[in-house]
């Protein structure tokens, strides 16, 4: 039973159309169950469509349709639930369709095809004698449907977006928030590192060939590392040196003309060396080494598209378009100039991988994780992406782009509005001062964003830097960045935090395999293993501090006492020897923890024994809290920041802080919203953290409010049974302040 749902499954998934696909579902389901018929219907506006059947009568399909709330098919959608019946006619939901000539059929089992809590459609068995289908014969069929969900929704968006008067709505993940209205450059989703062994008739042409490939790459590449160097981001600028390296001829790209010399056609050279090089390279013991393979595949892949498709990549420059592709990277984005590229979607990749840190540095929205996205064909297709929320709309109505458009207009309006207020301090109507802090990990921002009003920065990632390299970052690299944080904070306060990948941040050079990475080697714990690369990192902070009181220390996902303990005494260390070796007046900074494991809300007590702060991630906190993966689609409407149950978290960690003297901020994503962050000023925090696009919003926000009116605004979201109404509740409040355009 087992070969057959794979069989059935795999014919279903590898079709081109969703007509083809429900055709192969219900003659194989009706062959598989020995039944007489099998009948599919798919959801569409609320009605079910018969959309393919092998048993019924063919003339029917797409004729009959019902809603939901009429006939057992209707049923078994409705209730979400299979519904078996030995002889349908005795229900009373029972209803006779003519056109589809069932006359003859009684026994009747129907499965809801449902994807994430949607029903998608119903796959239906019937037999002539009146019996009911088994229980085995029932789980296969519900496994089945379960099996299929993602398939078949898949192909379902695939045959709206072929309709140019289908408007379909793609969900996925924000990378970097903001609003593009362009048509969509699907690139390189087709293009595949293996290509076929082709011998060529021409050496010279292919050497030719392959040359310019190769000049167009370092063009390209060299472009865009330039124009961060300009805008002093060594960081960003450093993900292009190794492939610029890796094109000359003493590497990869000698190898290329070697293999072009022997008789091979440029893009089987490419594709023979990447492949043996990357086999190589995986094999090899070494994490770092085993790592660089991704290099070698991206580099191949990126001259392959400027041999195969080279003239995708010369845009008008008066058009700007939505990248869609597979996975982008930064080289990718080397191929478009700023002003061509109005936005990113992806199927692959987080928010945290190359492309969206670029992606955030320039401004462009982008939406990572879209599933099956470019199976639906929507290239050349207007797009509207709503970064902010994730969404993505193909074939948009007039009125929905007008809508769009009057929003950027209004959106650009606002920010305006609240920007004429940014230089101002953040001392709300009682005269509470707030301090508002910002979240950073790339230096292009930081001096301009310190500039327009923040009082310092209250994370600063330090993982950014390390993602961005080839290798570990050495002591005097560091030292020469968090200076240059320091620096462009201009004396204000500066929270550095140690290493924090693991997760959902891996470093492309050293690979962390695991089935729950979130639970995982992450944080602290990474760093305490490896304390050579803790040490490093602690001296270079150390060192770039010096002998002033400007920088602080956090700890990522401290989870016990003992992980404190021992990073005090390495950080101890650290200061001992750089105190006698290179600097006798050098300060020890104040330290903190991130407060983001739950065990730590009822161990505060020792916790101020040990650190001077601790900030909120919200983010982590609001997950483990809730036992929801933040990065998983499947369960990402789980992921619920304003659940009371956080909201009270957040509360008694404020209230416990404050009799043991602790300093406590926050620096999650709940900080950034402006509902978050008028709950949290009820709560009585004074230290914000956020993204530097948030600052004037929550700036101006905050100098219109009063925290002695959200008193009793707070008292009513904490007795409140889920997020949804704590929404609604703050919603309202700043409706009657006349504050609702803050919330668009």
């Amino acid at each position: 039973m087992l070969n057959t749902l794979r069989d059935i499954t795999q014919a279903v998934a590898s079709a081109h159309s969703l007509e083809t696909a429900l055709e192969v579902l219900v003659s194989s389901t009706k062959a598989a169950m020995e039944t007489q018929c099998c009948s599919v219907y798919i959801l569409d506006q609320q009605e079910l469509v018969l959309s393919a059947t092998d048993g019924l009568e063919k003339s029917a399909v797409g004729r009959v349709r019902m809603p939901l709330t009429q006939g057992l098919v209707g049923l078994a959608a409705e209730r979400e639930e299979a519904v078996n019946l030995a002889d349908a006619r005795l229900h009373p939901r029972f209803k006779l369709f003519p056109e589809v000539a069932e006359e003859e059929y009684r026994a009747f089992l129907a499965v809801p095809i449902i994807y994430q809590k949607a029903v998608v459609g119903v796959i239906v068995v019937q037999q002539a004698s009146a019996r009911q289908f088994s229980e085995g014969e029932e789980a296969f069929l519900m496994t089945l449907a379960a099996q299929l969900a993602m398939a078949i929704r898949g192909l379902k968006q695939k045959a709206q977006v072929s309709s140019l008067h289908q408007q379909i709505l793609f969900q996925g993940t924000s990378a970097s928030s903001g609003i593009a209205i362009a048509h969509a450059l699907v690139l390189g989703g087709e293009i595949s590192l293996e290509q076929p062994d082709v011998r060529c008739e021409d050496i010279a042409l292919e050497s030719s060939r392959l040359v310019a490939a190769m000049g167009r790459c370092k063009e390209a590449i060299g472009a865009l590392s330039q124009r961060f160097d300009r805008e002093q981001d060594e960081e960003v600028a450093s993900i292009f040196n190794a492939l610029q390296l890796l094109l000359d001829d003493a590497s990869l790209g000698g190898e290329y003309a070697r293999e072009v010399q022997q008789g091979w056609e440029a893009e089987s050279a490419v594709s023979r060396v990447s492949l043996r090089y990357i086999q190589q390279f995986l094999a090899m013991e070494d994490p770092y080494l085993k790592e660089r393979a991704s290099d070698i595949r991206d580099l191949g892949q990126k001259v392959l598209r400027q041999l195969i498709e080279p003239e995708r990549l010369e845009l008008e420059p008066d058009k700007p378009v939505i990248l869609v592709t597979r996975e982008a990277d930064a080289t990718m984005l080397a191929e478009f100039p700023r002003q061509k590229l109005a936005g990113i979607v992806t199927e692959l990749g987080g928010v945290n991988s190359h492309a969206a840190i670029l992606a955030r540095a320039l401004g462009v929205p982008a939406i990572t994780g879209v599933e099956q996205l470019l199976s639906a064909d929507i290239d050349q297709k207007l797009l509207v992406v709503n970064a902010s929320r994730g969404q993505l709309m193909v074939s948009p109505s007039p009125a929905i782009v007008s809508e769009y458009r009057s929003l950027i207009s209004a959106q650009k309006a606002l920010q305006r509005q609240y920007a004429q207020e940014l230089a101002l301090p953040s001392v709300m109507l009682d005269g509470t001062r707030i301090r508002l802090y910002l979240n950073a990990g790339l230096l292009s921002g930081v001096a301009s964003e310190i500039a327009e009003g923040a009082d310092g920065i209250g994370l600063y990632r330090t993982e950014i830097p390390f993602m961005l390299q080839q290798r570990f970052p050495s002591e005097s690299e560091q030292v020469k960045v968090y200076q240059q944080v320091l620096s462009a904070a201009s004396g204000r306060p500066v929270v550095m935090r140690t290493l924090d990948v693991g997760g959902d941040k891996p470093l492309p050079y050293f690979p962390i395999k695991e089935d729950n990475p979130f639970l995982g080697w992450r944080g602290i714990r990474l760093s305490l293993d490896h304390p050579e690369l803790f040490l490093v990192q602690l001296r270079a902070m150390l060192q770039a501090g010096g002998e002033g009181k400007q920088l602080s220390i956090l700890l990522p996902m401290v989870s016990n006492l003992d992980e404190i303990d021992q990073s005090l005494a390495y950080l101890e260390q650290a200061y001992v020897e750089l105190k006698n070796d290179v600097n006798g007046q050098i300060e020890m900074p104040r330290i903190g923890i991130m407060l983001e494991v739950p065990a730590l809300l009822y161990q505060l007590d020792e916790v101020a024994k040990r650190v001077d702060f601790v900030s909120v991630g919200s983010n982590d906190l609001t997950q483990y809290l809730l036992a929801v993966d933040r990065n998983n689609p499947r369960v990402s409407s789980l992921f619920d920041s304003y659940h009371p149950g956080i909201l009270r978290a957040l509360h008694q960690a404020r209230l416990d802080c404050d009799y043991h003297q602790l300093d406590i901020s926050i620096c999650g994503e709940l900080a950034g919203e402006p509902m978050g962050a008028i709950l949290l000023v009820a709560m009585g925090y004074q230290h914000l953290s956020m993204n530097q696009g948030s600052l004037a919003r929550i700036n101006y926000l905050l100098r219109r409010v009063s925290r002695a009116d959200l008193t009793q605004l707070l008292s009513q979201a904490l007795s409140l049974s889920n997020g949804f109404q704590v929404r609604e509740l703050v919603k309202e409040y700043l409706t009657q302040q006349g504050l609702a355009t803050i919330l668009n």
